[in-house]
């Protein structure tokens, strides 16, 4: 496969003359993989929960996630892991896996320094994190976003575009109103996957309306085949043992925000 995708990307006409459109677009995406994940390779991660089994399982199975509950039991790391697993296997025709997440607590771009690049940094820290830890080496994400096999988008540039022959990991998405919620759901196009990740009792929204719109949201997609729900408890944090003993306090002191 690395031979044939390179000679594409070279652009060979004798070879290139006898393949359909199709064909051609998913050699050169390989030669594009070969060639930038030439020096890296993503780790193999296995589930160590079973909620964190299911979501794998469902994964597998193609279905699309809605992952939500308390903090520390690894949902964005394994969704991120399980799209660059997919991705760089060249499962499904994939071209990139997009993050969506909304820009809090002003959820506007606007109030901070610099251009949108530069502004939405900020809120790519996490994915640095989980990608240093993926691939071991610390610019994994820069690697991965420069090599377009992955893109950040805040909520606020979502409407327009449509998503094709990607994997989107919606997250920290209890700060999304039902109306952001649905701008991205509807977006997706052909071959697209959908992860939505968050903790509902974590919610950032303020007004008694949106956060009534987060549950409805919940109830819609409870009632798709294609969607599967896993919720994530106190039994799954696998952060660490302090992290684990802090939100057990919280829950028997009755504090769920």
């Amino acid at each position: 496969m690395d031979n044939s995708a390179l000679k594409i990307l070279e652009y060979q006409p004798d070879i290139d003359k006898h393949l359909s459109r199709r064909e051609k677009k998913k050699l050169r995406r390989e030669a594009r993989k070969v060639v930038g994940m030439s020096s890296m390779s993503l780790k193999t991660i296995h589930p160590m929960t079973r909620n964190q089994q299911r979501t794998f399982d469902a994964f597998d199975q193609g279905q699309h996630l809605l992952l939500h509950g308390v903090a520390g039991t690894g949902k964005t790391f394994i969704s991120l892991y399980l799209a660059l697993k997919s991705l760089l296997q060249g499962m499904n025709d994939l071209e990139k896996v997009i993050i969506v997440r909304s820009i809090v607590p002003t959820r506007d771009m606007g109030f901070l320094p610099g251009n949108q690049r530069e502004k939405a940094k900020v809120y790519e820290s996490p994915y640095y994190a989980i990608c240093s830890e993926l691939f071991g080496r610390g610019d994994a994400y820069d690697v991965v976003k420069n090599k377009n096999f992955v893109e950040f988008m805040s909520t606020s540039y979502v409407r327009g575009t449509t998503l094709s022959d990607c994997v989107v990991i919606v997250d920290e998405c209890q700060n999304l109103t039902f109306h952001e919620l649905d701008s991205v759901i509807t977006r997706a196009g052909d071959n697209c996957r959908i992860v939505f990740c968050g903790d509902f009792r974590q919610t950032d929204l303020l007004r008694e309306n949106e956060k009534r719109g987060i549950m409805d949201f919940i109830n819609v997609v409870g009632n798709m085949k294609s969607f599967d729900l896993i919720e994530f408890n106190e039994g799954d944090i696998v952060r660490s043992e302090l992290v684990k003993e802090y939100i057990l306090s919280k829950l028997k002191n009755g504090i769920h925000t």
